[in-house]
């Protein structure tokens, strides 16, 4: 069993496998999976704006239109785990070919859709062809970078994909005011099929020879079906570390949620605002310091991780990354979710809004800084199941995350918008102080219960 102590990396020869991709190859691969990551956040932001529309014309009310985007919600924790599940067995390449083609099919679905019903179940088929999207490209980064430069990549990776937090709101917007938001479902469905294409054309396998399920079978079909448990990735939660940085990770992101959903009833109202399009721009500065937060943060957390190697005199210690959180945790998050509920609260006019769009993106900026180092720990310390244990994470925040977010509008109309906000804030910190305790008692949570973290051979 690994302990602080123990020299869990050295360079070995293990590392030469990191070398079967030259640099160019390797930065066209993130480009690759940054842009299929960016399809779940895109499928799933540009709803919200469309929801009115939708109901107009399904002649539905936009509460039940909303009960939609939970189903979302659910497709994309259950796809997630299944297509994570299943890549250690078949492939990144494989789950990739094989759910671009549901959500090329839900989104023609979703774009001819006439009723609840039938609307209700494309979405699902959508959003779950699209949901191993972010698991699975962590996953790649993890197969082809090393320890080092991992959390630089996984930060251009999350910088990329969670650009669709900031701008597809906007475009959602833009098509509902202007355009036709079925013409925007068909427009995903193409992107999906022109990223199906770019794979199947472009698209090398990246997980180390001999570790899939599939290599080590003695005899396989041509067409060899077998049953992966997609569940089977929840249990390595079990872990007290990778529990604690779920939960710490939840209770930060909370604050993004808490600043978004009901912008139109806190900021729209506030300062008059009822276009959707314009609605959806504010998102604009979100997505801004989601990038620049996740390129920031990669960068830092690498260089905690050398810097404490350094230290030790070459002992790598897993939750070393983790000291990178603790200027977006302790002072970024908390302050600029705070100012905001503030602001709006107590300034208005042009001031007000060009002060809470300012807030916005520095939050997101915040926010990434903790995210990213969390992303990358998780990928360090169980280095073989990347993409599992990346896929349990995301489904057990969604469900923290789905579960708090239900409470903002009603804890808006009961205590107002900068309480509301101030316990966003305080729920971050207590996150932050989940991560300081996995810090300092790493080693001991990690000797506790072992579900295969990765060595000095196997990272």
């Amino acid at each position: 069993m690994v302990s602080e102590e123990s020299p869990l990396l050295t360079v070995t020869a293990h590392e030469l496998i990191y070398d079967r991709f030259a640099p160019d190859q390797k930065r066209w691969i993130v480009f690759l999976v940054s842009f299929v990551g960016l399809l779940p956040m895109f499928v799933s932001s540009t709803f919200v704006p469309c929801i009115p529309q939708i109901a107009k014309d399904l002649d539905l009310t936009h509460a039940v239109v909303s009960l939609t985007f939970s189903l979302t919600i659910l497709a994309n924790a259950i796809g997630g785990l299944v297509w994570a599940a299943y890549s250690s067995f078949y492939g990144r390449r494989s789950m990739y070919l094989l759910g671009m083609p549901l959500l090329c099919v839900g989104s023609c679905g979703v774009a001819m859709s006439t009723s609840l019903q039938s609307l209700s179940f494309w979405r699902f088929v959508q959003t779950f062809g699209c949901a191993g999207g972010v698991s699975l490209g962590t996953g790649v980064i993890g197969d082809i970078y090393e320890l080092g430069e991992r959390g630089t990549a996984i930060g251009v990776f999350w910088g990329v994909t969670l650009v669709g937090f900031g701008v597809a709101p906007s475009i959602g917007g833009a098509a509902t005011q202007y355009w036709s938001w079925r013409n925007l479902h068909y427009s995903i469905g193409a992107w999906g099929l022109l990223e199906m294409l770019l794979i199947y054309l472009l698209f090398p396998e990246t997980s180390h020879p001999g570790t899939l399920g599939i290599d080590k079978l003695m005899h396989r079909r041509w067409i060899h079906i077998t049953w992966v448990n997609p569940l089977s990735s929840l249990w390595l939660l079990r872990s007290p570390n990778l529990f604690a940085t779920m939960l710490a990770s939840a209770l930060v992101l909370i604050n993004s949620y808490v600043l978004f959903v009901p912008m139109a009833y806190t900021i729209g109202v506030r300062y008059g605002i009822t276009n959707e399009a314009i609605i959806g721009a504010c998102f604009l500065p979100r997505g801004l310091g989601n990038f620049i937060g996740e390129l920031v943060a990669g960068h830092l957390s690498d260089n905690a991780v050398r810097r404490w190697r350094e230290k030790r005199k070459g002992v790598w210690c897993p939750e070393d990354r983790l000291r990178a959180t603790w200027i977006g945790g302790l002072i970024v998050v908390p302050l600029s979710i705070c100012a905001s509920g503030l602001i709006t609260t107590y300034v208005g006019g042009p001031i007000g809004l060009a002060l809470n769009i300012l807030c916005l993106g520095v939050n997101g900026v915040g926010i990434d800084l903790v995210l990213n180092p969390i992303a990358s720990y998780n990928v360090d310390v169980v280095h073989s199941r990347s993409a599992e244990v990346t896929a349990a994470y995301l489904a057990s925040k969604s469900l923290i995350i789905s579960t708090a977010t239900a409470l903002v509008i009603p804890s808006i109309e009961r205590i107002g918008v900068a309480w509301t906000d101030i316990i966003a804030a305080v729920l971050a910190l207590i996150g932050q102080g989940i991560i300081f305790l996995t810090i300092r008692y790493g080693d001991r949570m990690r000797a506790s219960v072992d579900v295969g973290f990765s060595t000095m051979e196997n990272n």
